[in-house]
């Protein structure tokens, strides 16, 4: 009996972020995923960053992304909608920064600038994993270690695609394959109400809210995050 052919599947990251973000889904997915993790750490716009997975990526895939990762992703979707089977945006927005959400940026940016890359990631930990979980030396480390491997030009270029994206809404009807949107029920960054505005746009979305979650969900619920992928790889065209 021929066994089942493996979903390739490209997995994106957020802003200062590495594959580890994604280690307990491509591991456990590994039966029904040739799952890849992009390098998102080379330009400075989310179109260079979506042109430069499209050039690595197979002809037809799967693709998932977290924050700055899901606003790669919804480009892909604008520069290449049909080669992808199936879209999961995750902690993400299809919308600009407010001016609040600008000015922490470039703050953290002067903070940059000023040689304190550490004190970059401190300040953003409390934003980017639920408060119960600030205590947790292993998933802090893990969240550490990669922003450490990310590193300070890659973190620079990060942040001005970030505040150079587009907005995204007026394109959210135009996607057209199986949609999972999933969000963790206290994501300070990325909050509930920006993922059922993209679920109530998308027209083949399901929204899943993932409880006592913060911004980094495949990270902080790895079970959850990889069964619901599963479930997402095995949905019906």
């Amino acid at each position: 009996m021929a066994k089942a052919k493996k979903t390739p599947l490209v997995l994106l990251p957020g802003l200062l972020c590495d594959a580890a973000l994604w280690a307990h889904q491509t591991r456990t997915l590994a039966d029904v995923a040739d799952a890849t993790v992009a390098d998102l750490t080379r330009d400075d716009t989310i179109a260079a960053m979506a042109a430069r997975v499209l050039k690595a990526a197979p002809g037809k895939f799967a693709l998932a992304g977290l924050s700055m990762g899901g606003y790669v992703a919804q480009e892909i979707m604008r520069q290449a909608p049909g080669r992808v089977t199936r879209l999961a945006l995750i902690d993400t927005s299809s919308r600009t920064d407010d001016e609040a959400q600008r000015s922490r940026r470039y703050a953290l940016l002067s903070q940059l600038e000023h040689g304190d890359f550490k004190g970059v990631t401190t300040r953003l930990l409390p934003m980017l994993i639920h408060h119960d979980r600030l205590a947790d030396e292993a998933l802090v480390g893990v969240v550490q270690a990669s922003a450490a491997n990310v590193g300070p030009d890659a973190y620079r270029r990060q942040q001005h695609a970030i505040l150079g994206r587009a907005d995204g809404r007026a394109d959210l009807g135009k996607i057209t394959c199986p949609t999972l949107i999933l969000c963790g029920r206290q994501d300070a960054l990325t909050p509930l109400p920006l993922h059922e505005e993209m679920a109530a746009e998308i027209p083949r979305a399901s929204l899943v809210v993932v409880e006592d979650c913060g911004h980094l969900a495949p990270l902080e619920r790895p079970r959850t995050v990889s069964a619901v992928l599963r479930y997402w790889l095995a949905r019906g065209g």
